[in-house]
């Protein structure tokens, strides 16, 4: 293993990546293999670290992605060791997007993904265009129903008086320049981890909650700057108002940047947030590499995590699952899997550094997610979109608007999967119905019945 700089170390077991998947399973390696020094390379002065772990229930888990100086895991792991290697260059304080967001009166979000839905809902204070390209917000996570039983929160004023983050969180702004390298600049970097907005005052200048429009079935054309704009001589659209105002159709305000959407739409704003996921940072490995790669990028891995090449293996975003799933798995790449993975990799690694054989963890019998989008709990479990059973499938819905909204996936009698939106206290019933495939036939319409408590039914 060569790092990026001038340093070139090596050690029987090397993790590259201070994301989830790479801390966790270097963690597990320190753990296993107490007398070897585990080599963790990132890209990063802080590494993401996984706390206040849960286990919901068999398969659903719940836990905080926190940012940690490096120290920190050096410290609780001696036998770690951190490279940093390929620092990215911090941008300067005026492009850092909180500092940004506090001088904004309008900013567009490109995306439909985890990052771009808790965004829309945590701005205050500033115009928001939300442009997507599907027809409803959320399509990996939701259909049409639960989009729009999570859109009318939108609209609603957010309550007042959240709780304060108590944990520390670290960054690299402040870090003293002469301590960092400039090797791997324009590098990728982790994923963000499911409370990365927290403690971040993300408030525009105006004096209002919510102004969201949202341009459905759309992407982004072209981007202009402000004099290439006036240059191009094209008009803008005001930010659409209620229904009173239709007759201004050009907004004359001056905005630093202009997006022109495939709709043929053009908006003005203070500036744009791609939020459009993550892509698998393959690039660094596979020159001199003959690697498997599977359709999306990704490098392709076995059952037990193991690339095409002898003693590489991968976890997390890099990789694509190139096992025969189980019936109600699916790879997705959220921070619950990076951590399975990283967790299982390292397992992987260790069974074949001893000469033993290993089973398939347990958290790949079924997709199960759970989250928060806007302010509402989200658990996801198996095939919770339908996801790849074709038109032979019922869907059974229970909705009451402003509280609850549960959506079931059935095949022959059985439930394939779920959503979960609110308080509804059904995952643990609706995860051992799913994993036992429990033939549900005779219940009929009654499975979703309120008034009937299914874990008297199924204890």
């Amino acid at each position: 293993m060569e790092a990026a700089g001038p340093v070139s170390t090596g050690g029987k077991f090397v993790v590259v990546g201070g994301g989830i998947a790479g801390v966790t399973c270097a963690e597990q390696l320190a753990i296993q293999f107490p007398s070897e020094d585990i080599l963790l390379v990132t890209a990063s002065p802080v590494i993401k670290a996984v706390t206040n772990f849960k286990q919901v229930s068999k398969v659903l888990e719940e836990f905080d992605v926190e940012e940690q100086p490096k120290t920190m895991l050096e410290n609780r792991f001696p036998n770690i060791k951190i490279i940093e290697s390929g620092v990215k260059e911090l941008k300067s304080k005026e492009h850092e997007f909180q500092k940004q967001l506090t001088k904004a009166k309008r900013i567009m979000i490109i995306g439909n993904g985890g990052i771009a839905l808790e965004l829309v809902y945590e701005i205050e204070g500033c115009e928001v265009i939300w442009a997507i390209k599907d027809k409803a917000i959320g399509n990996t996570f939701f259909d049409a129903g639960a989009a729009e039983f999570l859109t009318s929160k939108l609209t609603a004023e957010k309550p007042e008086g959240r709780i304060a983050h108590k944990r520390t969180r670290y960054t690299t702004e402040g870090k003293k320049k002469e301590t960092q390298t400039t090797a791997g600049i324009g590098s990728m970097g982790s994923a963000l981890g499911p409370d990365w907005h927290e403690g971040l005052n993300l408030k525009g200048t105006k004096e209002f909650s919510h102004k969201i429009h949202i341009e459905t079935m759309c992407e982004v054309k072209k981007i202009f700057l402000q004099e290439e704009f006036r240059i191009s001589k094209k008009k803008s659209s005001p930010f659409p108002r209620d229904h009173s105002n239709q007759s201004v159709t050009t907004d004359n305000e001056v905005w630093p940047v202009y997006v022109e959407l495939t709709n043929e739409k053009i908006y003005g704003c203070d500036f744009i947030v791609s939020a459009t996921g993550v892509t698998p940072n393959t690039e660094p490995f596979l020159c001199g590499n003959n690697f498997a790669l599977g359709e999306d990028g990704g490098l392709k891995v076995d059952a037990y995590m193991h690339t095409s090449l002898s003693d590489v293996y991968a976890a997390g975003d890099i990789c694509t699952a190139s096992w025969q799933p189980s019936p109600v798995w699916q790879q997705m790449r959220l921070w619950t899997q990076a951590r399975q993975m990283g967790w299982y990799a390292a397992k992987c690694m260790a069974a074949a550094s001893l000469g033993e054989s290993i089973d398939m963890d347990f958290s790949f019998e079924l997709f199960a997610h759970v989250t928060k989008f806007f302010n509402y709990k989200v658990v996801l479990l198996g095939k919770y979109n339908a996801q790849g059973l074709g038109s032979d499938h019922e869907l059974m819905l229970r909705c009451t608007k402003g509280q609850e909204y549960v959506k079931v996936v059935m095949q022959h009698g059985r439930m394939m999967g779920a959503v979960l939106i609110g308080e509804t206290d059904l995952e643990e019933t609706f995860e051992n119905l799913i994993l036992n495939q429990t033939d549900l036939s005779s219940y009929g319409e009654d499975l979703l019945d309120p008034n009937i408590d299914l874990e008297d039914y199924f204890d």
